[in-house]
């Protein structure tokens, strides 16, 4: 078999060769397409809006451990993702992947995939955004002493993702220079808390309780439910490591892409990896009153440790860091959520396909797109008005749908010995990095459909698993009454623009 790239002078070339005229502006550098995925993952949004999770279900253990565990099988699956994207730096990346890689039944690969993919962007969008709403409120709540209810963090909500549709739909050079603003205000801001944290603080938690003490508030009490709840609680670090699909979302908006794009998506892992843990365990090490804190009336654990530990102002002030983090890695989120809708609205998947898949022709971005999106993960959030765990919920939405999402070209490519590498692979580490990631997915969506509170009422009832299988159910249906017999997976623009008169190979204007 050949190993070989298929070679192209130039990323408008290669997208031609995939079937697609170059339509959004191509402008992002390799920092830039980097920036984006790390902005998603966002240590100090999902560590830190998710922290409670694991402060309850399996303790310290789970948030330190639990997140070198999970952060090593992650960067085995991002591995395996990004020798794929190499080879397709398309914008509709994992479903596009699916069709070009499966052998039979392309069109349906290509279609479940994409609506895992769907949900999860869009589960991730709502869930990044509903985090940092509640950061906002317990930072308004310390500045302005606002009480925090579920009515006024659903409105805040709202003002957060509505700023970032208007944002995205600016253009891509504003997305670009916020994006690579968020990277550095994300490192800088790990350093400031991190040696805040460990200087001022009296006294701290000892160094063997903040990596081995195990916690459990599940309410669950069989035999064996501290382990239970020890696996629960790795929900903290699978959420947070999500969304690193970005890099390959926006590969036709990026220069080399072929590399830029996988080297975009291991780096955002890895990185976040390794900052993410230092981070972690500076909180952990804090805690003064690890009961007290973790049922805070701020409604984030993380914020009344920075207060207990640090006093109100300084407190205060580590708390606004992790708040204008969040906001950068919404607007991130929206950015990558939208594209993969307009290209998947591009190959006439979603309702409305031919409203969706409209590009800006002054601005280059898809703005219809981006509001669908708004509007889609602004309903998803609805039931946090009424259901206390409803952002444990969307956390596993989109956990479950990403991941699915992510190791199903895995799984294909496993499948393909006449798999073209393109020029980022793995070599001979492709096959087990490969399954061990297709292994790993397959576990965490079991877990995390399970009951994570006890007993087990309407209350805090794990909707996840209905949320998962109504999209699933409704893609199923929609596939065998009629979609099956017209949507034939990718579709070419090419031949679409040729026929309007359009240029369908790229220009030096392009």
């Amino acid at each position: 078999m050949s190993t070989e790239p298929a070679v192209s002078s130039s990323d408008e070339e290669r997208l031609a060769q995939l079937g697609y005229k170059q339509e959004l502006h191509r402008r992002l550098s390799g920092f830039s397409n980097f920036a984006v995925s790390f902005s998603i993952i966002s240590i100090l949004a999902g560590a830190i809006t998710s922290y409670v999770i694991a402060m309850n279900a399996g303790g310290p253990f789970a948030i330190t451990i639990g997140w070198l565990l999970v952060g090593i099988m992650v960067t085995l699956v991002s591995l395996a993702m990004a020798e794929v994207c190499s080879a397709y730096p398309t914008a509709g990346a994992l479903y596009w992947w699916a069709a070009a890689l499966a052998k039979r039944n392309k069109a349906a690969w290509a279609w479940f995939i994409g609506w895992f993919n769907f949900l999860g962007e869009v589960a991730v969008t709502a869930a990044i955004d509903f985090g940092a709403a509640i950061t906002t409120s317990a930072f308004l709540s310390l500045t302005f002493d606002m009480e925090v209810t579920p009515g006024r963090t659903f409105l805040i909500f709202l003002v957060v993702i509505v700023a970032h549709g208007l944002l995205n739909t600016f253009g891509v050079n504003l997305v670009r220079l916020l994006s690579d603003v968020s990277a550095w205000w994300h490192l800088i801001g790990v350093v400031v808390v991190v040696v805040l944290l460990a200087v001022i603080p009296d006294q701290h938690k000892p160094i063997s309780e903040v990596f081995f003490e195990v916690r459990n508030a599940t309410g669950f009490g069989f035999t064996g439910a501290t382990v239970y709840a020890v696996l629960i609680g790795l929900l903290m670090a699978q959420y947070t490591y999500t969304g690193y699909d970005a890099s390959a979302h926006v590969a036709e908006e990026t220069h080399d892409a072929a590399n830029a794009a996988p080297r975009g998506i291991v780096m955002s892992v890895v990185v976040s990896v390794i900052a993410g843990f230092v981070l972690l365990f500076a909180i952990t090490w804090s805690i003064q009153d690890y009961d007290a804190e973790a049922a805070t009336s701020l409604g984030l654990p993380p914020a009344q440790i920075f207060i207990d530990a640090a006093g109100h102002d300084t407190g205060t002030f580590l708390l606004f860091i992790c708040m204008v983090a969040q906001w950068f890695c919404g607007m991130a989120s929206v950015t990558a959520n939208s594209r993969m809708s307009y290209a998947f609205a591009r190959d006439g998947a979603l309702p409305g396909s031919r409203l969706w898949k409209q590009v800006n022709p002054r601005t280059g971005t898809p703005t219809n797109s981006i509001w669908l999106c708004v509007t889609i993960s602004t309903i998803l959030v609805l039931p946090s008005l009424w259901n206390t765990t409803a952002y444990a919920a969307a956390t596993s939405i989109a956990v479950i749908g990403l991941y699915i999402a992510y190791v199903g070209p895995v799984f294909l490519r496993r499948r393909r010995a006449d798999f073209q590498a393109g020029p980022w692979n793995l070599g001979r580490w492709s096959a087990p990095v490969g399954w061990i990631s297709i292994a790993w997915v397959a576990f965490i969506c079991v877990l995390f459909v399970l009951p994570t509170a006890g007993p087990i009422t309407a209350g805090n009832f794990n909707y996840t698993v209905v949320a998962v299988a109504v999209v699933v159910g409704g893609a199923t249906i929609w596939w065998f009454a009629g979609a099956r017999r017209w949507f034939t997976g990718p579709r070419s623009n090419l031949l679409e623009k040729a026929a309007h008169g359009e240029q369908t190979m790229p220009t030096a204007n392009d």
